[in-house]
């Protein structure tokens, strides 16, 4: 009902990549012989992929090759799918294909009961946008009776309002002015154009780690524990550790089953730089059809890359100055490589950068700030609170936990009285929503 609520005959797809994974997992476990055993699995794979290709990367490739073509003096005409892209298709087909190279490589036995392999892959606080499961993880949770807990309950129904306070106060806010910025960046100047990258960082984080907060708060109703999506990224102290704390679902993903799978570290410094980049594209790649998330891709690559070489050979002594500093570099490098995943196309990107470069103006930045004063405000009222000593959030929590339930239902009121207050007219989807 969920997902068939959006468009129904994108079931079709989705029970016929579940039946796929499901029989092909018994016929892995099953095979009396390696060759049998890897028939089924890459029928499996290239079916999958295959499906992920059509839907989502056959129209881009089949422009690009032909503009390439085209380039030579050939005319070509391609055929182009006329389709949308079904909504949640990259995480559901990840979900499947870690269940299946998982049986293949023995590290969990195939699932013979159909209805909970089902509910694994179409579990549907995680349908549409994540966090990407493994059949390790959620599947057992799934198999075993489970009881209504009211404190685990309570920790949803706090972790369902964070979220919504994300996504609705903080990420629909930063929204209004980066929608402003990226619309129209032919009118802005290089201060308006960097706020705007900026505001764009904290509209994504705060629109895909919401959602996460809330699809972990709903299954914690459930007595299901997902897999934490998000750790306080931008406090990240270089790209690597960025990508410890960010999509940790997809990261850890790509890291398991692409990049160890490649060789990952063990076969020489060389091949392990090679892996890394296109560990990173793939990634990029995985978030959409098109020239600039393969170019975010790379640059994320590119900087890991960089990084590890001086991790490698550059030890610098360690301080809380220095500490601040790498948080501020790694922080603004991400933000710069937001502009290639918001921008619409690589053409707005290629005008924001000119116009930074050649209308570099920093006297505007009081005015912009100025008018968007509740958004900045929130946003530094969320660094204050993260640097907060510990013992004095330890103290903050006891109070809350000791607190009577009328004082509890008061804050809960205030709460949402602030999310209906900053709640735009013009309500934002959920960017993940689109890939």
């Amino acid at each position: 009902m969920f997902y068939g609520w959006w468009d129904w005959r994108f079931l079709f797809l989705l029970v016929f990549s579940t039946l796929l994974d499901y029989f092909s997992g018994i016929q892995i476990e099953k095979s009396k012989s390696v060759k049998e055993s890897k028939f089924w699995f890459w029928l499996s794979i290239i079916i999958n992929l295959g499906f992920l290709g059509i839907f989502k990367y056959y129209n881009f490739f089949a422009t690009s090759f032909t503009e390439l073509i085209n380039g030579f003096g050939f005319q070509v005409n391609p055929v182009l799918i006329k389709v949308i892209l079904p909504v949640g298709i990259s995480f559901y087909t990840f979900h499947g294909l870690s269940y299946v190279i998982d049986i293949y490589y023995k590290r969990i036995k195939a699932e013979t009961n159909f209805i909970d392999y089902s509910l694994f892959v179409s579990y549907f606080p995680l349908l549409v946008a994540g966090p990407i499961e493994r059949a390790t993880h959620l599947l057992p949770q799934v198999k075993v009776k489970r009881e209504f807990n009211f404190e685990k309950a309570k920790e949803g129904v706090h972790q369902i309002i964070w979220g919504l306070v994300k996504k609705v106060v903080i990420a629909d806010s930063c929204a209004l002015y980066a929608n402003e910025v990226f619309n129209h960046q032919e009118q802005m100047n290089s201060s308006s154009l960097l706020l705007g990258a900026i505001y764009f960082a904290f509209q994504i984080y705060g629109d895909f780690s919401g959602y996460s907060d809330i699809a972990l708060g709903t299954s914690k109703l459930f007595g299901i524990d997902l897999l934490k999506n998000f750790n306080f990224p931008y406090f990240s102290r270089d790209i690597a550790e960025f990508w410890r704390r960010w999509h940790i679902s997809l990261s850890t993903w790509l890291r398991d089953y692409l990049y160890i799978s490649m060789g990952g570290n063990r076969k020489g410094k060389l091949r392990t730089y090679l892996n890394l980049a296109i560990t990173m594209l793939i990634g990029g790649l995985w978030h959409g059809a098109a020239l600039k998330f393969i170019v975010w891709g790379a640059l994320h690559g590119l900087a890991l890359t960089l990084h590890k070489l001086w991790s490698e050979n550059i030890k610098l002594p360690a301080s809380r100055w220095g500490n601040y500093v790498s948080i501020l570099i790694t922080f603004h490098f991400v933000a710069f490589c937001w502009m290639y995943f918001r921008a619409a196309d690589m053409y707005t990107v290629k005008l924001m950068l000119n116009n930074i470069s050649t209308h570099f103006d920093f006297a505007g930045i009081g005015t912009r700030v100025l008018a968007y004063w509740k958004v900045f405000a929130l946003i530094l009222t969320g660094f204050a609170v993260h640097f907060l000593p510990s013992n004095l959030k330890n103290r903050a929590e006891w109070w809350y936990s000791e607190a009577s339930y009328t004082v509890k239902i008061v804050l809960f009121v205030m709460v949402i009285v602030v999310i209906y207050q900053a709640t735009s007219s013009d309500l934002q989807p959920f960017i993940y929503f689109q890939f």
